[in-house]
């Protein structure tokens, strides 16, 4: 039965899907990946820390906010050559999706804001799709990246609506909602996900799905990360996030959002190649690789490399959305 792209799921057939037997759920999605994808092609994406530390939010998992003494320390704005360097880098190694995250709790029109613009264009210029996470975001700003070139913006949800106020406070989830709206309406591919392990409710991870999936467009891409429990922060004592709850979430995105690329994102460096190869089969089809997400440890170019090879993966080419529309 071929999965139908939908926008009207509801909470209990949701739950329904999450709730079924794990092997019955990995085969739907599978199913459903086949239909809509590739199944042997991964997109290669790379993560640089443009602006680090010193986050005036509170996100209870994040390292890199002021209030948190976790040892990260604070760096200014990179120079444009040296972001051209990393993106060079990357692209080199295999990847074809460049994304530039900055810890700041929104975009400022300012000098530092002239500077990504630049670094958008740049990236752009090299032939990678180019991403940024930048925080909230006005429809004006969301203007000037997409004329600049921006391919993505990534905004993740993090959680339900029901649960966001215990791991954050310095901002609502209408606001996250605001700027994704934003996004859209500039024309930029919307990267938005969440997070397993930060002491949410199964319930809570299938309201973050239905509101993912229930979007007047599904974003193209949806990140699934595990918390990486970092000292310092309220949630370093958290249990470290159970592969059978990243491969249920996976496969319950895989079959909400056909079409979406969902990545294993945040967390990958403590499964397996087996237990990734596991998310794979039940529709992963996006990863991050180089040796740092932001500011916590991913498995190195060389590792995925292997793993690639062993899998029989190979990596997804730049703008192909694009050239199958053309």
């Amino acid at each position: 039965m071929k999965e139908i792209i939908r926008n009207d799921w509801t909470i209990e057939e949701i739950q329904e899907i999450y709730n079924s037997p794990v092997l019955d759920l990995i085969f739907r999605a599978a199913s459903a990946h086949r239909q809509y994808n590739n199944t042997g092609e991964v997109q290669v994406c790379t993560l640089l820390s443009i602006k680090t530390g010193g986050c005036s939010e509170d996100c209870a998992y994040c390292p890199q906010a002021a209030r948190y003494n976790t040892g990260v320390n604070v760096h200014p704005l990179m120079k444009q050559e040296e972001v051209m360097a990393n993106a060079a880098k990357a692209k080199a190694a295999g990847s074809t999706r460049f994304c530039m995250g900055a810890a700041w709790r929104e975009v400022r029109d300012n000098r530092d804001f002239d500077r990504v613009i630049e670094m958008v264009k740049g990236v752009n210029e090299l032939g990678m799709e180019v991403c940024c996470t930048l925080g909230m975001l006005t429809e004006t700003q969301a203007q000037k990246l997409a004329d600049a070139g921006l391919y993505a913006y990534n905004h993740n949800l993090d959680t339900s609506k029901e649960y966001y106020k215990e791991i954050i406070s310095t901002r609502t989830y209408n606001e996250r909602l605001d700027t994704l709206d934003n996004v859209r309406k500039a024309g930029i591919s919307v990267c938005c996900g969440g997070i397993v392990g930060l002491g949410e409710t199964h319930t809570d991870r299938i309201k973050m799905l239905h509101t993912l999936s229930t979007m007047p467009e599904h974003p193209e891409s949806v990140p699934i990360n595990a918390l990486v429990a970092v000292e310092g922060t309220p949630l370093e004592n958290n249990q470290k996030v159970d592969i059978w709850d990243m491969v249920k979430m996976i496969a319950t995105a895989r079959i909400l959002m056909p079409k979406a690329m969902v990545r294993l994102s945040a967390g990958r460096a403590s499964f397996s190649v087996s237990e990734q190869a596991l998310c794979f089969m039940a529709g992963a089809n996006s990863i991050f690789t180089g040796e740092k997400l932001l500011t916590t440890p991913n498995p190195s170019f060389d590792e995925d490399k292997a793993m690639f090879n062993l899998l029989g993966l190979t990596a997804r080419e730049a703008f192909k959305d694009d050239k199958v529309l053309a």
